[in-house]
């Protein structure tokens, strides 16, 4: 039975690894090309407005999407450039280094938050220009919203199917399932070993996934209050409602793992789940072992600067 009084965590796959978000730090354990595994640590910033963000709802949802982009750009640089590099020839990778880190990672964070919202804003138009060209055939305004929203759907799926079929991202949905599988075995409870956590489920209400799919069908309600005509006004009213999308779409997210365990009302967030058997696979023990070691590594860097917290207030 899942304890209601843990913490919450979430995480993030990555290349060959996992990274894992806790209350003062972001983990990142990735297999390294010896087998060994290494990890990446970054110390969670204060920022006193964003955590007053944090608590407004529809708001904290963009602000935790925007931060997530950020960070896990930071996590996957980190695991791109180290994965595959022989440990041996670390020190000669470090000197070849010219950027510094604050740089780098600021760097990363920016671009991570433009790419999502360049790649937001694509997969928002351009199922409505596709709409539009479909409005002889499919004319009125629902008839059109229901067509965008469809299409919307299909570029969604085609788009992970195709990505699915490489090798590499293969591997990271593999990782993606060790994520969830670790998570599931620590809110039940289960001593995290690797015969526990390959015995859960790949698939976790809080995905990132599952998020997506409901910004689809939210886009369809909100989209309903706003006119389709003339082309300009539907785009502008699409760029414009995208943030109320957003967090419309991640309160949703926060509603259904509220439901899980609510016979009937636990189905709404089925969909979600129905998407993640696309964007996870079961992962290998060996995936499993990367996962775990990203997740406890991150409690105890928690625990560490909790107890030096509680250590200054004493002195």
């Amino acid at each position: 039975m899942t304890d209601t009084k843990k913490e919450i965590y979430g995480g993030q796959a990555v290349i060959e690894g996992v990274m894992f978000g806790g209350k003062h730090s972001f983990v990142t354990a990735i297999r390294r090309k010896d087998q060994s595994i290494e990890y990446f640590i970054v110390k969670r910033e204060k920022r006193p407005l964003f955590d007053k963000l944090r608590k407004i709802p529809f708001i904290r949802g963009i602000v935790a999407i925007l931060e997530a982009s950020a960070n896990g750009s930071k996590h996957l640089n980190f695991s791109s450039e180290r994965y595959d590099v022989d440990p041996k020839d670390d020190e000669i990778v470090q000197k070849e280094k010219k950027e510094s880190k604050l740089t780098l990672i600021f760097g990363v964070a920016a671009v991570g938050i433009i790419s999502f919202l360049f790649g937001k804003f694509i997969f928002t138009l351009t199922p409505a220009f596709l709409a539009e060209l479909l409005r002889p055939i499919f004319p009125g305004h629902v008839m059109q919203n229901l067509i965008e929203g469809f299409i919307k759907f299909i570029l969604l799926l085609s788009y992970i199917y195709f990505v699915s079929l490489t090798p590499l991202v293969k591997r990271v949905f593999q990782y993606h399932g060790a994520e969830h599988k670790v998570i599931n075995a620590y809110e039940k409870g289960k001593a995290l070993t690797i015969e526990n956590v390959q015995a859960e489920s790949r698939l976790h209400y809080r995905c990132g996934s599952s998020f997506i799919l409901f910004t689809v069908i939210v886009g369809v309600f909100v989209y309903m209050l706003v006119p389709t005509e003339p082309l300009w006004l539907r785009v502008v009213n699409r760029l414009a409602l995208l943030p109320v999308v957003l967090g419309v779409s991640f309160e949703v997210l926060q509603l259904t793992n509220k439901l899980r365990n609510v016979p009937i009302l636990r189905y709404l967030g089925y969909p979600g789940l129905w998407l993640q058997l696309l964007t996870t696979k079961e992962p290998t023990d060996d995936q499993v072992e990367v996962s775990i070691a990203s997740f406890k590594r991150m409690l105890e860097y928690d625990k560490q600067i909790a107890e030096s917290k509680v250590a200054e207030r004493i002195v």
